[in-house]
């Protein structure tokens, strides 16, 4: 059974030095494109990446001076796989291809190292540009509605938000920088949240004092946040309310879609 697919990195091109083969190298146009050779695992499979050792071609060749001969493994499980980094200096990224930025480091001689994606991309330092090969895990699996105990209360959701209300739009556009790129710094004021949500239609009367209302709101009533609403500086109080938020994934990418087109772009 196969759990895991590993789309072998594309041959590098010539180095610069060799543009004169390059030139007589190349196929012709109607050369139709070459289909990615894939490499299938099943649980417990392994398969070794690098540039390979003398008579022992690894399962993933990557032919770059700076990659290591042994770089490193992957392991197949049964809806995930691990990464094992045999460099002893290299630092290699996974990259989650279906999130916005979401990536892991494994370390230099870590082993085994868990990757949870789907669909992945592992970034290795080479002796140019980095050099990347794409893994694909299954679709995992999820439990359909909560599991129902025989009898007791019912549990009551810690954070019942309504994406169609009001401030659920001003705890959007203030988590909108970050969802777009997990490195901005920045979260939006009162005054550029209006900005942003003013063509809206159930927000054009929308004042900075409204949203600093709505801003209390969350922090006090729906996510509950430890005596943020007395503390006086409000830009601490949104930056907690962002970092809460992304961290529980209670407003995702997909949500992003409620906001109007930006402007100019």
């Amino acid at each position: 059974m196969t759990t895991v697919i590993v789309q072998l990195p594309d041959p590098r091109p010539p180095a610069p030095s060799d543009r004169r083969f390059a030139r007589l190298s190349r196929p012709p146009r109607s050369a139709p494109p070459t289909r990615p050779a894939l490499l299938h695992l099943g649980p417990g499979d392994t398969a070794a990446f690098g540039r390979g050792e003398p008579g022992r071609p690894p399962a993933v060749p990557i032919p770059d001076p700076g990659v290591s001969r042994r770089a490193g493994e992957i392991t197949a499980a049964e809806d995930y796989w691990r990464l094992s980094n045999f460099s002893a200096t290299a630092t290699y990224v996974v990259e989650n291809l279906e999130g916005a930025g979401e990536h892991v480091k494994v370390a230099p001689g870590r082993l085994g190292a868990p990757v949870p994606f789907e669909i992945s991309r592992v970034l290795l330092p080479a002796h140019g540009e980095p050099v990347a090969f794409k893994v694909f895990a299954p679709q995992h699996a999820y439990l359909t509605g909560e599991s129902a105990a025989a009898d007791g209360e019912h549990t009551v959701s810690p954070f019942a938000l309504d994406p169609t209300a009001k401030y659920f739009l001003v705890l959007l556009a203030l988590c909108e920088p970050r969802l777009r790129s997990p490195s901005a710094a920045a979260v939006p004021g009162a005054t550029e949240v209006v900005e942003r949500l003013r063509d809206l239609p159930a927000c054009r009367d929308l004042s900075r004092s409204a949203v600093n209302y709505h801003i209390d709101y969350l922090v006090g009533s729906k996510l509950r946040l430890r005596d943020p609403v007395e503390r006086a500086d409000p830009g601490g109080k949104r930056e907690e309310l962002v970092a809460l938020a992304l961290r529980f994934d209670l407003v995702r990418e997909e949500h992003l879609a409620l906001l109007p087109p930006r402007r100019g772009g």
